[in-house]
């Protein structure tokens, strides 16, 4: 498997330092709301809304924000969303997959088109590069937990697959369909994790240079601000002598 991309960590991490929490809670709530809706409203029913709930606990969404997503979810005017994916390349070739909940699909194809465009790529078909990530549950846990012997021990025995660690912290992986039960099981091992979520994982990263990375950052920020997106995946990497640059 790749290795854990430290770089797209630490800059996931000071995006949400940095300000954007007000369009991360609603993609957050957007997404409890589907889970509720397509599941029971009760989390401890409904393996999606559990692990939608505790992606909003990991970024301090509030508990009456949460709560209200879940109602909207029992309400006969709630909007009907679509669950779609688009594949396309970045500049330098790189693979993008971009995952949207839409009540307009339209609308949220033409603009995802247009943000490829604008940020120097191509939209492909659906599979074009889906082919180089592996589906895959990923549960992530500080550094702190423990060390990575320690942490794969009790990964290995909640049923995960893989675990990738450095000084930044640990990521477990799992078989989507097992991600549920690995994190409670985890829990009970090694108490509450960061994350748990379901992602696609590149199964190689590609280094880039420096005028490549900064195309592809902005084909990602156009893409994250649209409030259709819910998640921006992408194949590359930054060298540290690059990213110390950007």
């Amino acid at each position: 498997m790749a290795g854990h991309s430290k770089w797209a960590n630490i800059q996931h991490r000071k995006g949400k330092q940095d300000g954007i929490r007000s369009k991360m809670f609603s993609k957050l709530s957007k997404e409890i709301t589907v889970a509720a809706k397509m599941g029971d409203a009760d989390p401890d029913k409904n393996p999606r809304l559990r692990l939608a709930v505790k992606a909003a606990k990991a970024v301090s969404m509030p508990k009456d924000v949460i709560e209200r997503a879940i109602k909207k979810s029992q309400m006969g005017d709630a909007a009907d969303y679509v669950e779609i994916r688009y594949e396309g390349y970045g500049a330098g070739g790189i693979a993008i997959i971009v995952e949207a909940l839409t009540d307009n699909l339209n609308r949220t194809a033409s603009n995802v088109r247009s943000y490829f465009t604008k940020g120097g790529g191509n939209m492909g078909q659906t599979g074009s590069v889906s082919h180089s990530f592996d589906r895959l549950g990923e549960i992530s846990y500080p550094a702190s937990v423990g060390s990575a012997d320690d942490v794969m021990m009790a990964a290995l025995e909640a049923g995960a697959d893989d675990v990738e660690s450095d000084d930044e912290g640990h990521w477990v992986y799992c078989k989507i369909e097992d991600l549920s039960a690995v994190s409670d099981a985890l829990e009970k091992a090694l108490g509450e994790s960061t994350e748990a979520k379901l992602i696609w994982k590149p199964q190689t990263l590609t280094e880039v240079d420096l005028d490549t990375a900064q195309k592809l950052m902005r084909l990602i920020d156009l893409l994250e601000e649209d409030d259709d997106v819910q998640t921006v995946t992408h194949n590359f990497d930054v060298p540290e002598d690059v990213a110390a640059q950007l």
